[in-house]
């Protein structure tokens, strides 16, 4: 491949996966410009978990689901299972700090990958929208959790999963959801959304996006050689649309490694359901749940505004807005995250024993120099409330 043409391609790839998965259509030379100097360093983490135990879970449409389930200690005072459900074009290892985290704290945990992502199995296009998630999710709660305490976590595509789950399965929610999280996700509107660009250049990636995927779709193979070619400009762009924040350069690519494994058709079939995801009307089901949303004041795939709007509709949701916080929060501020999700599972522990409407809060956390995992030093933040 001549070197024109591989540079053609990587420009229009990351315009074709700029317009799809958010890592789309930026001015690439400008950001290489304007960050060449300000990379982090690599860090050397690793973030490969072995689970206790695997399971594939067959889909109601035939489609084998890969689930990892890390089993809650011996002595662990809660038996409440935490089901945690990744975003778009990621997977379940985009969950290794929350893991952690709540493995340390005593929890039963399931992760699992979505439908085309990560070790599942890809089903027929038509399936690639978020109702189907939301019977995806069924089906592992069933097969995995099929009694006992559930809290459900869920980030950006993983969010309005648990949203369409709570909408198709409201039973379900009454009787054994104790605790919702939504992170960086929306409840509808994404279709306004322009991503950081501009309202002209993101009515163009909106209008572009689906059909520059579609045709590059045949030629994955070819995709990959030209994004390992420019893997420069590749971890640029993740960074921009993912993080509002320095993060170690391992953290860049274990993003970049898990975006452009997915493949690009599976990305351009799903596309079409997000800018049509409308599910307000289902928040209803999550009235009387303990419930955290949490976004990022630079998040430019689901803005604040999106948040908001959940807020507003479920009564008594804890609210807690990151500064300098983009859309990948579990990976940018993982500490932070993991503290929020702590306390979402206390309150919601405490809840079922004294059920109570809590007032609705807004909490904005700011200066998190030093709190995320890879920086230099162990300095604390400052919260507001």
């Amino acid at each position: 491949m001549t070197s024109t043409r591989q540079s053609a391609l990587r420009w229009g790839v990351g315009a074709a996966v700029a317009g799809a998965a958010g890592v789309a259509g930026l001015a690439v030379g400008q950001l290489v410009r304007n960050r060449r100097t300000e990379r982090p360093p690599d860090d050397g983490c690793d973030y490969v978990e072995t689970p206790d135990e695997e399971r594939v879970v067959i889909a109601a449409d035939g489609v084998p689901l890969h689930v990892e389930i890390d089993h809650a200690r011996d002595d662990a005072s809660s038996r409440t299972t935490v089901v945690l459900t990744h975003g778009y074009t990621l997977n379940l290892t985009g969950w290794v700090f929350q893991r952690r985290a709540l493995r340390e704290a005593g929890y039963r945990i399931v992760l699992w990958d979505h439908r085309g992502h990560g070790r599942s199995e890809e089903g027929e296009d038509s399936s690639y929208e978020v109702g189907q998630l939301g019977d995806d999710l069924a089906a592992v709660i069933r097969e995995t959790t099929p009694e006992g305490e559930i809290v459900l976590i869920g980030h950006s595509m993983g969010g309005m999963a648990v949203m369409a789950f709570a909408e198709q399965h409201p039973e379900v929610m009454r009787e054994r959801v104790i605790g919702v999280g939504l992170l960086s996700t929306s409840a509808g509107g994404l279709r306004n959304v322009d991503w950081g660009l501009g309202q002209h250049l993101g009515a163009v990636v909106h209008r572009l996006g689906p059909s520059a995927v579609s045709r590059l779709a045949n030629q994955q193979d070819l995709v990959r050689q030209a994004l390992r070619a420019g893997q420069e400009v590749e971890e640029l762009a993740v960074h921009h649309f993912s993080f509002a924040s320095h993060v170690p350069r391992s953290i860049i690519r274990l993003t970049a490694d898990m975006i452009f494994a997915t493949r690009l058709h599976v990305i351009g079939a799903f596309l079409p359901t997000l800018m049509e995801h409308h599910r307000f009307d289902g928040l209803t089901a999550l009235d009387g749940v303990e419930t955290l949303v949490m976004n990022g004041t630079e998040d430019r795939l689901t803005p604040p505004d999106h948040s908001e709007a959940i807020v507003a509709a479920v009564p008594g949701a804890e609210h807690v807005v990151v500064t300098s916080g983009g859309h990948v929060l579990m990976l940018e501020h993982p500490d932070l995250v993991n503290e929020q999700l702590l306390a979402l599972l206390q309150r919601a522990d405490r809840a079922v024993e004294r059920p109570r409407r809590r007032p609705r809060v807004r909490r904005t956390v700011t200066d998190l120099t030093g709190r995320r995992r890879g920086t230099a030093g162990r300095s604390r933040g400052r919260a507001g409330v």
